[in-house]
């Protein structure tokens, strides 16, 4: 555990994790209010998602240069900044210029830079502070996200519940004091010296790695299975299920929230004990099993469904990291940067492929007859074209956890004694090599 005043660092950290969760699941939160107000189709509320996510890609892959220029410290206050300014455009720019979509554009852009840095400094961050216990910090710090995400979801929601849809634009400025306080916070809390210490794996050596690879596009699967069901499950529980906002959002997207907090604080309490593997691997299949339930159960067991998928991706973000950490320990802040951009790969592709199936399959005329046999069975009876769209994008988007199961195997299979023996001498002959250099 942490020692000393580095304590206030994790709790800085945690603030930031929350922070991120803001910025990320604040959007879809108000997406009906988008859809009502500036009459955004579904395709153009997945594009915000994924402008959010490439925007955090782009950061992850500038910030493996600019932070061992800037400095890890300058480099999180800039994120803050960040995130306020985007917060604070988000509640203003829809109104101030002649397309409202394009303000949300803008704003997205903004806060999504700080998202990414974000997201590449707060891991290593964790990793460097003293103590035994590292990948439990992991999934502790990773918690507040899924924490942050319960808060903006729960809050924003009961608001817009008292003040109506009207005065949504208050809320981005009202959450925007958070990542503030926490600007103050990464001024003056203790940073571990090595954080701006050069890796002394490079970058382009840890892609000679086929364990770094697999380790890669688990990122991948990780990201896009978290993030298909967190960013639709508001809308999908008003406009699929057919539930008021205030239910929809409680009984979706928070319980999501909550039981995926609840899994990596367990895990961050208790991770000792538990093999990271063979917790990956039941996670990926209880995601895929999820997916199917939310997909083919009636409403009330599709909304069990969107709740236990919180619980089952919980540990694939923190837990894909950790393990990498340990098959990499010399990687530093620049390998936690490139798995960061992976992620972000999967949080936008995830997303942004269940929003276009969606779109696609309402308006294909070559499935108008598919959706009429399907609307006569039982299992669809009542449903519309849109309803069954969101579902079919949730469906396809299944293939995410399903990749992962595959993927967690072949991991393992590679950390076999003998191969890690062969990945060892490799590194220490590229360490000659770069020396030599």
């Amino acid at each position: 555990m942490a020692k000393g005043g580095y304590r206030s660092t994790l709790h800085a950290c945690w603030l930031a994790s929350a922070s991120q969760a803001i910025i990320v699941n604040l959007a879809p939160v108000l997406f009906t209010i988008f859809q009502d107000s500036f009459a955004v189709s579904h395709e153009r509320l997945g594009r915000l998602i994924l402008v959010n996510f490439c925007v955090q890609m782009l950061t992850d892959i500038a910030s493996v240069k600019l932070v061992p220029r800037l400095t890890v410290r300058r480099s999180m206050l800039i994120a803050h900044g960040a995130l306020v300014l985007g917060l604070l455009l988000m509640g203003t720019l829809p109104f101030a210029l002649p397309s409202p979509y394009v303000g949300l554009l803008i704003a997205t852009v903004v806060y999504a830079i700080g998202g990414g840095l974000i997201e590449v400094l707060t891991s290593p961050i964790v990793d460097a502070v003293p103590g035994d216990a590292k990948p439990s910090e992991m999934s502790l710090s990773h918690s507040f996200y899924s924490f942050g995400q319960v808060a903006t979801v729960l809050l924003s929601t009961v608001f817009i519940r008292l003040f109506g849809n009207g005065h949504w634009q208050l809320l981005p400025l009202l959450w925007a004091v958070i990542p503030a306080i926490n600007l103050v916070n990464f001024a003056r809390v203790p940073l571990a010296p090595t954080l701006d210490e050069p890796a002394p794996l490079p970058v382009r050596r840890l892609f000679s790695s086929g364990l770094f690879v697999c380790a890669s596009v688990l990122m991948i699967c990780a990201g896009a299975a978290e993030q298909t069901i967190a960013q639709w499950a508001s809308l999908f529980a008003e406009r699929g299920l057919r539930l008021s906002k205030l239910t929809g959002d409680l009984l979706g997207p928070m319980t999501f929230a909550v039981l995926m907090g609840a899994g990596r604080f367990w895990y961050g309490v208790l991770g000792k004990r538990l093999n990271i593997q063979r917790a990956l691997l039941a996670c990926a299949l209880l995601t895929a099993a999820s997916y199917a339930l939310v997909v083919f159960g009636q409403p009330a067991l599709s909304l069990v469904g969107c709740a236990l998928s919180g619980l089952a991706v919980s540990l694939m973000w923190p837990g894909v990291l950790s393990m990498t950490a340990e098959a990499f320990p010399t990687g530093g802040t620049a390998m936690f940067g490139v798995l960061a951009i992976f992620g972000d790969v999967g949080c936008s592709l995830g997303p942004w492929v269940a929003g276009v199936v969606s779109d696609a399959s309402q308006r294909s005329a070559a499935l108008a007859r598919p959706w009429a046999a399907l609307t006569a069975l039982p299992l669809f009876a009542g449903q519309d074209a849109e309803q069954i769209g969101l579902k079919s994008g949730i469906l396809v988007a299944a293939i995410f956890p399903l990749l992962m199961v595959a993927l967690v195997a072949a991991f393992g299979r590679a950390r076999h004694p003998a191969v890690l023996a062969e990945g060892a001498a490799a590194a220490e002959s590229v360490a000659a090599a770069e020396a030599a250099e």
